[in-house]
């Protein structure tokens, strides 16, 4: 059983993802096997906030070249989460 720990990777820290929370949308990677419902019960229980909304997108890994030498950066996925009004905001993305 994965925790939601597993599911959650670590968050995005970009110009847009700081605009986009103070829309109460937080983005974060997560686990590339996660689904929207995985990624939603795993925020509701790290942050304690209500979920409304999840948003995911995968991201194929880059071809990169070293000399004669090719290969690919790794591939992930990422979630955009908005939060209720009702609930907290995460503190996490407030001190940035």
């Amino acid at each position: 059983m994965r925790t939601a720990y597993d599911i959650i990777k670590e968050p995005v820290i970009s110009e847009l993802s700081m605009d986009d929370a103070a829309k109460r949308k937080y983005t974060f990677k997560v686990a590339v096997d996660a689904n929207k419902i995985d990624v939603k019960r795993a925020v509701e229980e790290i942050f304690d906030v209500t979920v409304v909304k999840v948003n995911i997108m995968n991201y194929d890994g880059k071809l990169k070249r070293m000399g004669r030498n090719e290969g690919k950066t790794a591939a992930y996925k990422k979630a955009i989460v908005t939060i209720s009004e009702g609930s907290k905001e995460i503190e996490f993305f407030q001190g940035l």
